[in-house]
């Protein structure tokens, strides 16, 4: 550098006002990755999972605040809010967009962004959803984990079976505006067809059409309650409307079982969140969405409330309890 120019380099400096200097440098070294993170219900009843995620992120590097940062969009329940959100993050821009357990936020992140990579954590087959080209070779912008819900759930079905087996028929509750209403129901009549089980499949999207299901059950009747946002973030709710209306049911999270459900069965959601993580991780970096297959979840669980079934008079065989993962006493 002449002397000319590095003594105005140098005066240029200085007359900086120093509150800027932090910026300059973040500028020079180049800006901090941001996360844009969709989805459809709210934070507390995610907040667990919400953790794992993060641990993902660590353990691929990246800490939230100081080497990444996340901007949160939820809808508390409000699908209409998602392709709004979806656009606001779209025009920050971030460097990725993470849909976990969301269907709805993940197909309003698909219809906002076709460069911006997407990672999805859903229930249905991703090919189906028009999402990925294949589950091998994703080919666009976006990847993810699928636990393919129509094999989960035919298994909850028979478990559902297995306990209450002289039940004349099983009831489901599904919500019509979820997209896997509709293959979650053909599967299960399939399921239901091979057990020799009349399913009553019902449908509620508010909290007055969810009493009402619970309303139409006759006590001791068998449910169970389809994978959704919703419904898990209802899962208080859902188990204290069994328990008036002594209804043994079945879900799809362990927090429902926890929380004085009958039984669930599914996939460890707090550690799929944490391996999406670390593939966003991943993402981060460098890696394309469109050359990372689509993953399944690892982990799976299997859990019975004993203290549940005493009140409702069932005897769980010491076969099922064998099986499970996790016996609440």
């Amino acid at each position: 550098m002449r002397r000319r120019e590095f003594i105005l380099a140098v005066g240029g400096a200085a007359a900086t006002p120093s509150f800027l200097w932090p910026r300059m440098v973040r500028a020079q070294q180049g800006a901090m990755p941001v996360i844009g993170f969709l989805h459809s219900a709210s934070l507390e009843p995610n907040a667990k999972r919400l953790a794992g995620f993060k641990r993902g992120l660590q353990s691929a590097g990246f800490i939230e605040g100081q080497n990444v940062a996340i901007e949160y969009r939820w809808a508390g329940g409000q699908n209409a809010k998602l392709p709004e959100l979806a656009a606001e993050l779209v025009k920050k821009p971030v460097s990725v967009i993470a849909t976990l357990s969301s269907t709805p936020a993940t197909r309003a992140a698909k219809a906002a962004t076709s460069t911006i990579p997407i990672f999805f954590l859903i229930a249905e087959d991703p090919v189906e959803l028009g999402l990925v080209a294949s589950l091998n070779r994703p080919g666009g912008n976006a990847t993810g984990i699928s636990s393919q819900n129509a094999e989960l759930v035919a298994k909850r079905l028979g478990l559902l079976r297995e306990l209450v087996p002289r039940a004349p028929n099983i009831a489901v509750l599904l919500n019509p505006a979820n997209p896997n209403a509709k293959p979650v129901s053909s599967a299960l009549q399939s399921a239901a067809a091979t057990l020799g089980v009349q399913l009553n499949v019902l449908e509620a999207t508010t909290d007055a059409e969810i009493e009402r299901v619970y309303q139409s059950l006759k006590p001791g009747s068998p449910l169970l309650v389809g994978t959704d946002p919703s419904f898990f973030a209802r899962r208080a709710s859902l188990v204290a409307l069994g328990a008036k209306h002594a209804i043994p049911t079945m879900y799809d999270n362990r927090e429902a079982a926890s929380a004085g459900g009958l039984m669930s069965y599914g996939q460890n959601t707090e550690s799929s969140w944490e391996q999406a993580g670390t593939t966003v991780g991943r993402i981060l970096k460098g890696a394309k969405p469109g050359e990372l297959p689509v993953m399944q979840p690892t982990k799976f669980e299997y859990v019975i409330n004993l203290k549940t079934a005493k009140v409702l008079g069932l005897d769980v065989p010491l076969t099922m309890q064998a099986r499970a993962d996790e016996v609440i006493e």
